[in-house]
């Protein structure tokens, strides 16, 4: 619990320190191609941080009792954070650690008080916990978020732009939807009274018949 939270990319205005640091370096290593870098830097700044407003413009969709996000490990603190998340998981910030009975009770109570439409798996920790989560509640797999890495090139996250814009977008899709309805509970079928009256006089007219058969015999 009292691990140092690595995941300080998933705020945007982090990754503008990340590139800042990054293009000074590059620099002090190699000063005859300053303003290669310096060009480039200002385009990618200029990129995250329109990607940060983009970011806390599409979570303002999700309706407020639906801002939860319900992940395998504590990965998504700072993006939570920065961007008006609630955050819930079943492990801490590292993925070695084990689930606890409580931490799965506590999760199943969290959907259910809050009717949570989704939760959401990851691409770097295994998924099976968490599908038997969202299927003992009844609740939508939201997608495959990225967290500890980006994705192959292939994936729809191959760089920390596209991760960050990626996670938005399945969030913000899978949240903003209406949560399942909880299922009603079994009832008893009530017949009205009139029912049972032509029950009881139908039951009186066969008794009635089969008494004046046997007399007659």
């Amino acid at each position: 619990k009292n691990a140092t939270d690595p995941h300080a990319w998933m705020d945007a205005r982090n990754g503008l320190i990340y590139i800042e640091n990054i293009k000074n370096a590059l620099i002090e290593l190699d000063p005859d191609n300053r303003e290669v870098y310096e060009f480039n830097y200002g385009v990618y700044r200029q990129q995250l941080e329109d990607l940060d407003r983009y970011i806390e413009e599409q979570i303002q969709r999700i309706p407020p009792k639906q801002r939860i996000l319900i992940t395998s490990h504590d990965a998504f603190h700072y993006y939570g954070k920065r961007y008006g998340l609630r955050l819930e998981s079943i492990l801490g910030i590292s993925t070695d650690a084990e689930a606890q009975t409580s931490d799965i009770v506590r999760l199943n109570r969290v959907i259910r008080e809050n009717q949570v439409p989704a939760v959401f798996i990851e691409s770097t920790v295994n998924p099976k916990l968490l599908e038997q989560i969202a299927h003992d509640n009844n609740v939508a797999i939201g997608g495959k978020l990225y967290s500890d890495s980006i994705g192959g090139p292939d994936s729809p996250a191959p760089s920390y732009y596209d991760m960050l814009k990626y996670n938005t977008d399945t969030i913000v899709e899978a949240l903003s939807r209406s949560a399942p309805p909880e299922p009603l509970p079994p009832t008893t079928t009530r017949f009205p009274w009139f029912y049972w009256a032509g029950l009881g006089l139908l039951l009186a007219g066969g008794f009635l018949l089969l008494f004046r058969k046997i007399n007659g015999q």
